[in-house]
């Protein structure tokens, strides 16, 4: 009884700051006003990079909130207040884009951050709960957090603020990169490794081409099909036409279905014409999907993925190999 009444204890306790925490965010949704936009404008017109700069629990918000930022389009990198009074603030530069947090507003240690971008005219958004603070009133664009309780009954841990914070950030970068019609390709660009990075891998960066394709003539005996197929080992081959263009494909599907009189006949004679084929920038995971539906283990690639002269062939093996499927 004693660890059922410890569970519901612990479990209620969560509910309660979860709670507290979501009712914060929508008192920030629905505080969120001009200032907001004049931030991300702000932000939009820099010619160098956003600044992030906060101490202690902020620090590691703005941390996220500049990793967040650099990723989806909008170069950002943080600078901590206290190394940048033993020389980083060299790091910031005109041009450049100050966002500070700090829930009070008053964090020491900001003082420089604050001092420097003041003198060399750099524009700075300031992130506080507290509307008659220094950061607020030195700011260019003020964004104040509404008030909210903190998560915990003393008051002082900081979490709803934090939290709070967080989402601010998270609300800039993405209000920036719908602004710069940022793709999930551009997304893979600064994500080129782990599962995020193979999920938006596309064909062309996993295709094999050149003097690996596995090509054959329309007029080629059924001889040298079986050569190029064996060969090549995809267990299928392209046949182009005299333009150059794929033409068909002869699969081992094939093979069975014309094995009466085969090596009398011509690749054109085998055939399945008018393959289904996908464009080298495609993503993987969409050509894995139309493996998957097709039933087949390869594609070929295509210009624009309708026709014309193969360019590669993209199997399914490939795309597990990269973490795709």
């Amino acid at each position: 009884m004693k660890n059922k009444t410890s569970s519901d204890t612990f479990i209620n306790i969560g509910r309660r700051v979860i709670a507290r925490e979501a009712a914060a965010l929508e008192l920030l949704a629905d505080s969120l006003d001009d200032s907001f936009a004049k931030a991300v404008d702000l932000m939009l017109g820099a010619t160098g990079r956003v600044i992030i700069c906060g101490m202690g629990k902020s620090g590691h918000v703005a941390r996220k909130i500049a990793a967040t930022l650099a990723s989806t389009g909008t170069p950002a990198h943080f600078v901590h207040p206290a190394e940048a009074s033993h020389g980083d603030l060299g790091m910031m530069a005109q041009g450049d884009v100050a966002l500070i947090l700090s829930n009070s507003g008053e964090t020491p240690e900001l003082a420089d951050v604050i001092a420097y971008t003041r003198r060399f005219s750099i524009p700075m958004i300031g992130v506080a709960s507290r509307p008659d603070s220094t950061l607020i009133k030195q700011s260019d664009v003020a964004l104040i957090l509404p008030k909210a309780e903190e998560a915990c009954d003393t008051g002082v841990v900081p979490t709803t603020s934090t939290t709070m914070t967080l989402a601010l950030g998270d609300a800039l970068a993405i209000a920036l990169m719908e602004h710069r019609h940022f793709t999930p390709e551009n997304f893979r660009d600064f994500h080129p490794g782990g599962k995020l990075g193979a999920r938006l891998s596309k064909v062309a960066d996993l295709m094999h081409s050149g003097t690996e394709l596995p090509l054959i003539a329309m007029e080629a005996p059924m001889s040298d099909v079986l050569i190029a197929i064996s060969q090549k080992g995809f267990g299928v081959v392209g046949v182009t036409a005299p333009n150059g263009d794929l033409a068909g494909i002869i699969t081992d599907g094939d093979l069975r279905r014309h094995m009466k009189g085969l090596l009398d006949m011509t690749a054109a004679e085998v055939m399945t014409a008018n393959p289904k084929t996908i464009a080298p920038d495609a993503l993987a995971e969409t050509a894995v999907a139309n493996m998957n539906d097709r039933k087949i283990t390869c594609l070929f690639v295509t210009k624009a993925g309708n026709g014309g002269p193969p360019l590669g062939i993209l199997h399914i093996h490939d795309c597990l190999r990269a973490g795709v499927a």
